[in-house]
């Protein structure tokens, strides 16, 4: 099923501020927040797609790549190809709770969740992916290795040496969280902060685990298969949700950032999604016409070179470019005409080209004049 605009999701305007896109979350989550709607599958799925959309667009940088490529610009990449940003409760828990005010953890809306202890978020990792035209044109499934944080296997990333060397956190009991109440002028005020004891985890290791020292991840390599969308560009940053590092304590994992580069083609020039190609014909060729190839991302093509054909002169391939990133249709192959001017000639061409001079064929007509001249002049505008 095909993601909704984010911008729709939240019901504001594409140059809608900060501060707008977060009172429009605010109001959508709380609306469709589970303890509100307790076994409402749509209401779940809704409150998740509103998340998804204020992690995109709460960020500038998140918020300029979906402006410009959509949602194959943000997200992760799928073991189907596309690119998608699916969040899971916990992440929504753990990131986004401080819009309602207070301490909103992973733990539920006002507590009733029955805890409200942090959930680490491992750091993300960025990678380099370089892709030639073909690729680009295609779309590509990669593999790369990287070394990360993984959970740990030996405490499957609690950090405890076994599962009964933990204790509940005798400073916040489990919440994760140290309530205080102050006195001043305007009366009793309630504060809440993170546990100082257990880092807001609500929970104490008795005994570490040895092989990750108690930290519940260890740093690894890792394969991670990649399925990068035709269309992208140089500089494009695409995102794998989760494939980043490890959490300490089985947390949430951080993202996998994706730069693409672009080797240079040997003989075409990108432009966006057309692709430009200088061709370069003989005298003979470009005063006779013929057919000529000209290569393509697929091989080649036969391309018609009407007699006459002027120097400059542009010929279209349609299609024969690159898919947009966001299947808004397929560039062009545009074909910019040069005619080679040979340096030396030998006395029987001099003597051709003599003869040939004096012909009023090889005489420049006036269109012919006023082209060049209103190509020349442009070139000063």
């Amino acid at each position: 099923m095909a993601k909704r605009d984010y911008y729709e999701v939240l019901g504001v305007e594409r140059n809608a501020t900060a501060e707008v896109i977060k009172k429009a979350y605010r109001k959508k989550a709380i609306e469709y927040h589970p303890d509100k709607n307790p076994g409402n599958k749509e209401a779940e799925e809704k409150f998740k797609e509103a998340a998804e959309a204020y992690d995109v667009l709460s960020d500038e940088q998140k918020r300029q790549r979906y402006d410009q490529f959509g949602h194959a610009g943000v997200g992760s990449a799928s073991a189907g190809g596309g690119f998608s940003g699916d969040m899971s409760m916990e992440d929504i828990f753990s990131q986004f709770g401080d819009i309602f005010g207070g301490h909103f953890g992973f733990g539920g809306f006002g507590g009733s969740r029955g805890g409200e202890y942090r959930i680490n978020r491992g750091s993300d990792l960025r990678v380099k992916v370089k892709l030639n035209l073909n690729e680009i044109a295609k779309g590509v499934e990669k593999k790369i290795k990287v070394k990360k944080y993984i959970p740990c296997k030996a405490c499957q990333g609690s950090g405890a040496e076994g599962s009964n060397n933990t204790k509940t956190c005798n400073t916040c009991h489990g919440n994760g969280v140290v309530t205080r109440v102050t006195n001043t002028i305007l009366g009793k005020m309630q504060t809440q902060s993170t546990c100082p004891t257990c880092n807001g985890e609500g929970k104490i290791i008795t005994k570490k685990c040895q092989v990750c020292n108690g930290e519940g991840i260890v740093k690894d390599d890792d394969v991670i298969t990649l399925n990068i969308p035709a269309g992208v560009g140089e500089g494009m940053q695409l995102s794998m949700s989760g494939k980043g590092n490890a959490a300490r304590h089985g947390g949430v994992n951080g993202d996998l950032l994706i730069l693409i580069e672009e080797e240079p083609h040997p003989e075409l020039i990108r432009d966006e999604n057309d692709l430009l190609y200088n061709l370069l014909l003989t005298v003979p060729q470009a005063a006779l016409g013929g057919s000529i190839e000209v290569p393509t991302i697929d091989g080649k093509a036969k391309v018609k070179i009407d007699p006459g054909t002027q120097p400059g002169k542009v010929l279209r391939l349609r299609n024969k470019g690159l898919p947009s990133v966001n299947s808004y249709g397929t560039g062009d192959l545009l074909i910019n005409v040069s005619v080679y001017i040979p340096e030396t000639l030998s006395d029987s061409e001099k003597a051709t080209l003599s003869g040939l001079d004096n012909s009023p064929n090889f005489q420049p007509k006036e269109t012919a004049k006023e082209k060049i001249f209103n190509k020349f002049r442009q070139m000063f505008d």
